[in-house]
């Protein structure tokens, strides 16, 4: 079989991993006779702090694998084509494409070879010709095995910009049903070794700058979404729990997608792609706005709803904390009203110390009006009966029901 075709079937196998991004990279730039950087004026197209991918080469190793996770066509029950690189190879491909611009870097997975250390040896290995024989300055995301020893994960934070080991499933239960070779616990640990390894790399760069760095994009991971019954209040559990274990840069959300000759306990068709924008949206209200699990998905409503965002969701379900004043109340109330994200509550606040704030400063800073004044009190407006208006919901799921990818484009910038 040649590279072509390995590409092909192994190129293929790996569109099934969603945690494949470039950020916060900061690998100097390439020195005379070196390639690529990971540095805005050295990509082709940039990368932004937020994680929205770059071009990246992504691709598996093999796609042969000793587990077997019935919710992956790569398991070792498939009768799926099965191809393998060789690490030169994968090294020549990825500077063949960066030569010719179609890639800014990496992004390397592989199934399971033997085990974890040897998969993990073949991965690094990789990363080591890129770096020190090709002095390729380029992004390099590898995926670690769990289980993998401290040492090849050291090895590997060494080479590469970013780490991740994908959880997978959110319970334990669920790995049991679907997974058995694998474990939260397992995986935990191997993401506790690259977070120790991350802090201490920060310290020591804090002593001296010319310190190495470990991994500097930091590590994620993957939840595959609508496998199992689980509600979105134990997927979004388990990520804060990852967020604030070993703190995470992303959990990526990943719709599952049926494949031939599934096991009867997986589902026949894949979860709304809604519910999976939805958990991103939630995500990011965990992250950035204060929300906790519990009033985000509540034990009387532990899915998201799919008909509007979470935020607009809590709100609807909390009605006697609206509406909010926008010139008196503090700035984490003032992230919980519909439509007013991170930066625009950071403008109203610094408006608000010279002039009380009116409709048309919101109109200025592109608040959706329609949508946030049922919630809000400024100098000229205050909704009166339209919070107990019965058809609320009506009045403002107009402005929310954007199309997925403006949504995803606000979820991003912060407007919820």
């Amino acid at each position: 079989m040649d590279v072509r075709q390995k590409l092909q079937i192994l190129a293929d196998a790996a569109k099934y991993d969603a945690s494949c991004a470039s950020s916060g990279g900061k690998r100097e730039a390439a020195p005379r006779g070196g390639l690529g950087s990971v540095e805005r004026t050295g990509i082709c197209h940039s990368y932004t702090p937020d994680g929205r991918c770059v071009s990246l080469l992504k691709v598996l190793l093999t796609n042969f694998c000793v587990y077997d996770c019935q919710y992956c066509i790569n398991r070792i029950s498939s009768d799926t084509p099965r191809a393998r690189f060789t690490p030169e190879e994968v090294v020549g491909l990825t500077l063949d494409f960066y030569r010719r611009n179609y890639i800014e870097g990496l992004f390397l997975s592989s199934g399971v070879i033997k085990g974890p250390d040897y998969t993990m040896e073949q991965m690094v290995q990789v990363a080591r010709l890129l770096r020190e024989t090709h002095a390729f300055h380029g992004y390099i995301h590898l995926k670690v095995v769990p289980g993998a020893s401290p040492e090849l994960i050291a090895q590997a934070g060494r080479y590469a910009d970013r780490l991740s080991a994908n959880i997978e499933l959110p319970t334990e239960s669920d790995l049991q049903r679907l997974a058995p070779e694998k474990s939260l616990s397992v995986t935990g640990r191997t993401m506790g070794e690259i977070h120790t390894r991350l802090v201490q790399s920060k310290e020591e760069r804090a002593e001296s700058p010319k310190a190495p760095r470990f991994a500097p994009a930091g590590q994620s991971t993957q939840m595959i979404v609508g496998a199992t019954p689980s509600p979105d209040a134990d997927i979004l559990g388990t990520a804060h729990r990852l967020y604030t274990r070993f703190g995470l840069k992303r959990v990526y959300y990943s719709a599952f997608s049926p494949i031939p000759h599934s096991d009867v306990r997986l589902p026949a068709r894949s979860p709304p792609l809604v519910r999976e924008h939805r958990l991103y949206q939630a995500d990011w209200l965990l992250r950035f706005y204060g929300f906790g699990v519990g009033e985000l998905a509540p034990p009387e409503a532990p899915d998201l709803s799919l008909d509007v965002d979470p935020k607009l969701a809590w709100a609807l379900r909390r009605r006697e904390v609206f509406p909010v004043d926008l010139n008196r109340a503090p700035r984490e109330m003032l992230l919980r009203v519909p439509g007013m994200g991170v930066r625009t509550v950071d403008r109203v606040l610094r408006i608000r110390r010279w002039h009380a704030v009116t409709l048309a400063d919101l109109a200025r800073l592109k608040v959706p009006l329609r949508r946030a004044r049922p919630f809000i009190v400024t100098a000229d407006w205050r909704p009166t009966l339209l919070l107990d208006s019965a058809r609320l919901v009506e009045r403002v799921r107009p402005a929310s029901q954007l199309s997925l990818f403006e949504s995803a484009a606000a979820a991003r910038s912060g407007e919820l």
